[in-house]
């Protein structure tokens, strides 16, 4: 793909907000860098950006629109109070995203899976539409919320298939998820890049082991506490590194000292640019998450060679991690079998270094490189930019 044989590209990318620290933001920026960076245009509509700076930088070619909706001005509020604004949020939207599709008029507009799902099909502005999903098929379900929240989560859940067949293309990561939304036409797996690339393996002398995501419930932080205080009673000298931040960091402290961990858990908040230093100080990665996407810290994670324990929860893990080959998968819940796998890679030098140099093969498959060059041949085909009409 480039200009000088007229393949040029005017992709428009619609996202909540770029403020926030998730793996799909990071996606999104890595993604929206990596497209401008080899001649197209990249446009990022966000409903909920209230004047805040990216969290991941953005290449300055990046034009960013954002529509006013605020939808997260009614999170944390009642079932009837979303019931209430919701409809008309969702009308205003429609109406000011067709305004600028229109004006836009991109080649391909891609959603994130955020509140613009169900208005973009209908929005006849002449491009292709494409829909990523960042999630799992059941994800709506994991919330564990009850009453008329749960009601609402099983509506959606079942409504999602009739969402994502009106789109042009729906995206899925993983193989695994695939399966679980059955035989769409249009589906299609393409999974994340990792973020980046190491020259060589880390050393994994370091006796530490490294979470990273938000301290919120889908990352499972306190499972994976209560699984190392279990670690605790049995080895000494090493200490568990969270790192990220979130609502729940008062629970996780409190959690921490309850259990005597304060000198063998640490919770840190680091910035973008200094994620890939913190994964050379690592030896093991613990991820114990209820449910997931396509974990950007597992590719991550082997990027630089480092085995990994997880939770084989829905989705992404089973994609990445071989078992007993470049790490353990655990069923997800399963506290004792997480504590035990850790034990096993820190008190086994041989076979941590065996399954983190299989890890850093494996990251391999999801270079960049060959990741957009999926995204950009899925473009061209729909665009039919390039090919014979």
């Amino acid at each position: 793909f480039n200009i000088e044989l007229g393949l040029y590209m005017k992709l428009i990318y619609l996202i909540a907000g770029t403020y926030n620290s998730g793996g799909m933001e990071r996606v999104l920026a890595n993604k929206s860098n990596y497209l401008v960076s080899h001649g197209h245009e990249v446009i990022i509509v966000t409903t909920d950006q209230r004047g805040q700076q990216p969290f991941f930088p953005l290449d300055k070619r990046i034009a960013c629109y954002d529509l006013g909706i605020n939808y997260e001005e009614n999170n944390g509020k009642s079932f009837f109070n979303k019931v209430i604004h919701y409809p008309f949020k969702q009308w205003r939207h429609r109406k000011n995203l067709s305004k600028l599709l229109k004006r836009l008029a991109a080649d391909v507009v891609v959603s994130m899976f955020c509140n613009d799902a169900s208005i973009l099909p209908q929005i006849t502005d002449g491009s292709k539409k494409v829909l990523e999903v960042h999630f799992s098929r059941f994800k709506r379900l994991q919330y564990g919320r009850k009453g008329l929240w749960k009601l609402a989560d099983k509506w959606r859940n079942t409504n999602d298939i009739r969402v994502v067949s009106r789109f042009d293309r729906f995206v899925v990561l993983t193989q695994e998820d695939q399966t679980y939304w059955g035989n769409l036409p249009n589906i299609q797996v393409i999974p994340n890049a990792r973020t980046f690339a190491f020259e060589k393996p880390v050393e994994l002398t370091n006796k530490v082991v490294m979470a990273v995501g938000r301290y919120d419930y889908q990352k499972g932080f306190e499972r994976l506490i209560d699984a190392w205080a279990k670690v605790c009673s049995k080895v000494d000298d090493w200490t568990l590194e969270i790192i990220g931040d979130g609502d729940l960091r008062p629970k996780m402290l409190q959690q921490i000292e309850e259990k005597g961990l304060s000198s063998r858990v640490i919770l840190k908040k680091l910035p973008a640019d200094r994620m890939k230093d913190a994964y050379t100080n690592a030896s093991i990665f613990a991820l114990s998450s209820r449910f997931e996407g396509l974990p950007m810290v597992l590719l991550e994670a082997q990027a630089a060679g480092i085995p990994i324990v997880s939770f084989a929860c829905k989705c992404g893990p089973k994609d990445l991690v071989e078992e007993g080959v470049n790490g353990f998968l655990l069923e997800e819940g399963d506290m004792d079998g997480l504590a035990k796998r850790l034990i096993c890679l820190m008190e086994n030098d041989e076979l941590r270094k065996k399954m983190g140099e299989a890890a850093y093969r494996n990251s391999e498959h999801y270079a960049e490189d060959a990741i957009m060059k999926q995204w950009l041949d899925l473009f061209q085909e729909l665009s039919n930019k390039g090919t014979d009409k």
